[in-house]
């Protein structure tokens, strides 16, 4: 098996991923499939790779990750998140133009909990005056 150059993690709302960058030709693997179908979205990929794009290394890892929790679009926040911490470790040139991007900042936004006595987070039962 090739060398790890670099592992990362990341997080977006419930869902975390870890990253391994191995020195390659630009494959992905994310939960043992390919990155087509574990994200059929072109947004949803597009929005991944705007770190490997911005540093130009598309073709210079192979990505192999592993991504839990959350939905589509958190798990997509996540994986972009561990790959450019990754990215940042492996060159530390890299980072400024990751930082100006906004790809190395953790998007903290997480969904409010349920209160008691209420159906749910900000949801109140009906007022009935009589």
């Amino acid at each position: 098996m090739a060398t790890v150059i670099t592992a990362a993690t990341g997080r977006r709302k419930t869902a975390i991923a870890r990253v391994r960058l191995v020195a390659g030709t630009g494959k992905w693997n994310v939960n043992e499939r390919d990155l087509a179908l574990y994200f059929p979205s072109e947004a949803l990929r597009n929005y991944l790779m705007q770190p490997l794009v911005i540093t130009n290394q598309r073709e210079k890892f192979d990505i192999s990750a592993t991504v839990k929790g959350g939905g589509p679009s958190g798990q997509t926040g996540a994986l972009r998140h561990a790959l450019s911490r990754a990215l940042a470790l492996a060159d530390n040139t890299l980072r400024e133009p990751l930082k100006k991007a906004g790809c190395l900042t953790r998007d903290a936004r997480m969904k409010e909990r349920k209160k008691p006595g209420q159906p749910g987070a900000r949801k109140r039962f009906q007022f009935s005056k009589r």
